[in-house]
Formats: C-alpha cells, structure tokens, sequence
C-alpha cells in the first residue's frame, strides 16, 4: 500500500451498550421474585435468602442494592402498584377517578395485588416495616392526587378538596370487597364510586 492509498482496514464500531443493561435486569428479577414470594408465602416468610434464590442472584447483590429486607418489600410493592394502577389522565376528572378504580378493581383481582394489599394492611410492631407500609400508602397517594390537582386547575373541584380524602373515599370499598371477600366488585362499581365521589365532593362548593 502506497502513502496515496486509503487504509483499508474498517474503523471499529463504537461499542453500542443496551439500556438498562444488567443492572435492570437484576433489578427486575429481584422485585419479581419478592412479589411472587409475596403472594405465595406472606410478608413473615419472606426473607432475603428466598427472594435471591428465586431471583437467581447472591444474597450479597440483594443487600448491596436495597439494604434490608423492608427497603426490598417496598420497593417491590411501588414498583407492582405503579405498573398495575397507573394514574390515568383522560382530560376529566370523573373518568379520570373511574379508570383509577377500576385499574385498582384489576390490579387486586390478581395475586400481586391481593398479596400487596393484605401486606400493605397489616399492622406490625417491627417499625422499619411500619414505616416501610406508610411511605408505601403515602407515596401512592402522591401520585394519584395527581387527578384531584388537574381537577382543581380545571375548575372541576374546589380548590380546597382533600386529594387524600378523596382518594381514600374511591378506593376503601374497594378494598374492603378484597380483602374481606364478603361482596364481589361489580363491573359498573368504579363508575358508581367516581360519581358518588365527585357529588359529595362538589356539595361542598
């Protein structure tokens, strides 16, 4: 090859790395597995040991990413909640309030979700797994009072409504019907409550 020719050997390709990576995929498999154990053995079973074995990882990997076996259970409890009930945003506060009840209705219809709630419910005098339950609620209620904000803006609620109350109303018969299993949910339940909701909400104006 002369000084005038071009080197003809290709210039290597700049390393592409995936998103997420192995990191996410530990992380998913991790929360996985807590939740499964979850609803197959309770919060009192679960243990460290069980959600790694599951998960298929060192019990090392476990404690180096969440800690503790609380940091662990609520990290897997947001992260199933958020995915099964996501905060809808459908321009109307009654609808708005209708499809987080019914993706609620959904969610604990499904073994995560009894699991999580029944967890969720339980009083304990341990209180890393007390305050573990309340960041839980709290954080929840963070984000669905979401809908009650956009429906303060709009001019859809008086701009002194209770976004926890509210949201505490739509959700507890709900529940209730869940956990204690004396009532199946009715398909048109989450309308029904949206509207009972938002009439006692507006007498109030």
């Amino acid at each position: 090859m002369t000084e005038e020719e071009p080197d003809p050997t290709p210039a290597p390709e700049p390393i592409r790395r995936r998103p997420g990576g192995r990191a996410a995929r530990v992380r998913q498999a991790v929360l996985t597995a807590a939740l499964d154990l979850l609803a197959e053995e309770g919060i009192a079973r679960l243990t460290i040991a069980g959600v790694a074995a599951r998960a298929g990882v060192n019990e090392t990997t476990v404690y180096r990413r969440w800690g503790n076996r609380e940091k662990l259970v609520l990290d897997a409890m947001l992260t199933g909640s958020n995915a099964g009930i996501p905060v809808p945003d459908t321009g109307a506060v009654r609808t708005d309030l209708a499809a987080f009840a019914r993706a609620l209705a959904d969610y604990l219809a499904t073994p995560a979700g009894r699991s999580v709630a029944q967890a969720a419910s339980l009083s304990s005098d341990d209180p890393a797994l007390a305050e573990a339950w309340q960041t839980f609620w709290q954080a929840r209620l963070d984000q669905a009072g979401a809908i009650v904000t956009r429906a303060v803006e709009r001019g859809e609620l008086p701009p002194d409504t209770d976004a926890a109350l509210a949201l505490e109303l739509l959700c507890a018969p709900i529940q209730t019907r869940c956990l204690l299993g004396h009532r199946p949910i009715e398909p048109d339940l989450p309308d029904r409550l949206a509207t009972l909701v938002l009439d006692g909400l507006r007498a109030r104006s």
